[in-house]
């Protein structure tokens, strides 16, 4: 990481501190819990990073907020776009690969939130699934879509919200596992956004890896070649559902919740350069 981005995140941990009166935190000696638990993670296939931004003669890559960032599937994908990122959650995340702040997202000050060129929301899914639907259980977990959306708008910033089918978000684009060379998951996930997202063209679904003998293609398949489930009990192993999903960092139960880095990855080069120009006007303004 450059001198400029430390200094920059170091700035955003000085907010952060600041609001939560807390003890300002340092990256010199908060590497083991601020930059992922310790963990520095390989990642599948990594991407060289898009060019840094210029902005007012100062050479650094865009900074992203990742919030509700769970194991950092979403945080992954934005690095690889060309991102700068950190997650912040309101349970640690040892798992997490990036700088990262136990904190409530909902309760962040709108000047530490300032501080970001871009923000990325995944607020939790389980009110608006197909499975609470199915239960009549949907209030009991929270639905924060919209009041994420209060927040992230009053920001000005270029913002993303992701959740799942069925949520209440704005004329979102729809991303599935068959629009990427290399995933083998279905998981469509939406992303609501304010700036275009012109999403892949969206393939056939094939046949997914089955244990239910029921099914017509049953032994027909493999979990290493074709499609398969990772949500819930799955249909395959931990190390198949990491080679489908294109992460190989996380526990069984971080990639049931996870999206593949591949989605944000997309989503992240279509948002840079509308961080892009954002920071060209403010430059040109100042």
């Amino acid at each position: 990481m450059s001198a400029v981005i430390d200094a920059r995140i170091q700035a955003v941990l000085d907010r952060f501190s600041e609001a939560e009166a807390q003890p300002s935190l340092k990256l010199d000696v908060l590497d083991a819990t601020v930059r992922g638990g310790g963990n520095v993670l390989p990642f599948r296939s990594p991407q060289p990073a898009q060019p840094e931004v210029t902005n007012a003669g100062i050479t650094r890559k865009p900074l992203l907020l990742d919030l509700f960032c769970c194991a950092g599937g979403a945080g992954v994908g934005y690095a690889r776009a060309g991102f700068e990122v950190v997650g912040v959650d309101i349970v640690p995340r040892p798992s997490y690969p990036f700088a990262f702040l136990q904190a409530d997202a909902m309760t962040l000050d709108p000047k530490f939130l300032a501080m970001f060129d871009a923000i990325h929301a995944s607020p939790p899914c389980q009110s608006y699934s197909d499975l609470a639907k199915r239960n009549g259980n949907g209030d009991e977990w929270p639905r924060l879509i919209e009041p994420v959306r209060d927040m992230l708008a009053a920001t000005g910033r270029p913002y993303v919200i992701e959740n799942v089918e069925g949520s209440p978000l704005i004329d979102p684009v729809v991303l599935c596992g068959t629009m990427f060379p290399g995933l083998r998951v279905l998981r469509h996930r939406l992303f609501e956004a304010n700036f275009p997202i012109t999403p892949p063209p969206h393939r056939k679904h094939p046949k997914v890896h089955t244990f239910d003998k029921r099914k017509s293609h049953f032994g027909k398949t493999n979990e290493w070649i074709d499609f398969v489930q990772v949500t819930g009990g799955g249909n395959c192993t931990l190390a198949a559902a990491r080679d489908a999903m294109g992460i190989d960092w996380m526990t069984k139960g971080e990639i049931n919740e996870a999206i593949p880095p591949a989605y944000t990855e997309f989503v992240g080069r279509q948002m840079l350069p509308v961080v892009l120009a954002r920071a060209e006007a403010s430059a040109v303004e100042a």
